[in-house]
Order: structure tokens, then C-alpha cells, then sequence
């Protein structure tokens, strides 16, 4: 898969992180080390693993990097992220540790460009707010990242409004994900590939492999979530890279 990048400059998808680092599921997280965390990242990038992270967009527009809709699993607290502001970040922390809610704007001055970035956007609902604040604090970063997202119009929103970021489509069982029946069904056939018209494809390693990714043998092609040696030695010859958590795949 031949990119198009700013200024005309052509990238072979094949021949980059995305295919030759393995990458670290919200960051490299353990007991003691809370998900989506800055201290998983520094875990990750101490090992030269490449991170994925998921973004929301709080009430106020700043985008934060956290899994889920609700707060109590990750804080403890009742209620959603979508409704918090910035200042409300300083009294929530990770999993009774210390670490809080990173914003995007701390997990791009933490990372820095040491390692690559796998951004995921957090929406299923109208897009276009969401998409844009995260488009408008990566138009800073110097450092290389792909976005993906179960949402293929919010990868519709990235090919119109900002065609140089390298944009993935994640499939599989969409476990969790607030989609209707239909849709889900739609995703996992990747039916909505000509809107979206992604340039990766990260599907459920638990359904590789699949007839529907077939077809897309010209795209890179991630397997998420692998969590161990012997799901990765069973999966890693159907894809062309991993999205992994729980023990660590040689580089």
C-alpha cells in the first residue's frame, strides 16, 4: 500500500512501524501499571515498543486519552468522560495509583517521537467535533502515528479534512461497542471500507482468519488484542503486525 504524504511523498505502508513494530495496547500496562497511562507509555517506549491509545474529546473540547465512555472501571468515580472538563482531571487518578487521565496534548510531549503512535477516536455518535479536536493537536506533532477507528465515518472525516494522516479500519465483533446489530454485521465485512476507504485494516485476531480481510491483500493488515505467546504464534502468519497486551513479542 503506496501513501501519499505531504509535499507529494510516497510511503510503502509495508515498509514502516506499522508492519515492523509491535504494538503495545494502551500503552504497556500491568498490575501496578494503569492502561492509557503516561507511566504504560514510558513502560512501552523503554522497551521500543509502538503504542496504541484511545482518545475522547471532553465536554470542553480537549481531547484525553481514555478506553471507556463510564469513569468507574478506570477511577472509581461515577459518571461519563464526555461530561468532564479539563479541571476536573486533577481529582481522578488510575486505579488508586497516582497516575491521572493524560490529556492528548501530555501523551504527545511524553512520547515525543520516540516511539510511533496507534490513535484510536472514540466516537460513535455525530462526527466532526470529536475528529477535528484530535486533528488540531496532532497537526503539531512531529513525530509518526496512524488514527484508526471503529467508526468508518470518522475515518470519512480524516480522508476529507485531513487526507495526509495514514487512517485504519478496526473490525472484528465490536464487543462493547455501542453499534446496532445491522451495523455490526456491516463492519465485519467491512462494508463500509468504500466510505472510510482505509489505509490499514486492524481486525479481531480472534476471527483471522477471515474471508473478508482477503480481499485487502494490498493493505497492511494488524491483529488485535494478541495476549500471549501462543495466540501470537497461531495468528502472527495471518497478519502482517500485532496490537498486543500481557507478554511482550520479540521485536
Amino acid at each position: 500500500m503506496v501513501v501519499i504524504k505531504n509535499k507529494g511523498e510516497k510511503m510503502d505502508l509495508f515498509k514502516t512501524w506499522l508492519v515492523e513494530t509491535p504494538i503495545a495496547h494502551r500503552g504497556l500496562h500491568s498490575k501496578n501499571v494503569p492502561e492509557n497511562s503516561l507511566l504504560a507509555f514510558t513502560k512501552a517506549i523503554e522497551k521500543g515498543f509502538a503504542i496504541e491509545f484511545d482518545v475522547h474529546v471532553l465536554a470542553d473540547g480537549t481531547p484525553v486519552v481514555f478506553h471507556d465512555e463510564k469513569l468507574a472501571r478506570m477511577t472509581g468515580n461515577d459518571g461519563y468522560i464526555k461530561y468532564l472538563n479539563k479541571e476536573d482531571l486533577k481529582s481522578l487518578t488510575l486505579k488508586s495509583t497516582k497516575e491521572h487521565i493524560p490529556t492528548l496534548q501530555e501523551a504527545l510531549d511524553l512520547i515525543d517521537g520516540r516511539v510511533p503512535i496507534l490513535l484510536e477516536i472514540k466516537n460513535f455518535h455525530k462526527v466532526g467535533k470529536v475528529e477535528q479536536a484530535i486533528i488540531d493537536v496532532l497537526k503539531n506533532y512531529r513525530g509518526e502515528y496512524a488514527v484508526q477507528s471503529f467508526n468508518p465515518y470518522s475515518l470519512e472525516y480524516l480522508k476529507v479534512h485531513a487526507p495526509n494522516i495514514i487512517r485504519g479500519q478496526l473490525a472484528g465483533s465490536y464487543g462493547g461497542e455501542r453499534v446496532s446489530l445491522f451495523k455490526r454485521i456491516a463492519l465485519k465485512k467491512m462494508k463500509y471500507n468504500k466510505f472510510s476507504e482505509p489505509q490499514f485494516i486492524n481486525y479481531d485476531a480472534k476471527h483471522l482468519p477471515s474471508r473478508y480481510v482477503n480481499k485487502y491483500k494490498d493493505l497492511p493488515l494488524l491483529a488485535f488484542v494478541v495476549r500471549s505467546k501462543e495466540e501470537y504464534i497461531k495468528v502472527v502468519k495471518y497478519c502482517d503486525n500485532v496490537v498486543f497486551e500481557n507478554f511482550e513479542p520479540e521485536l
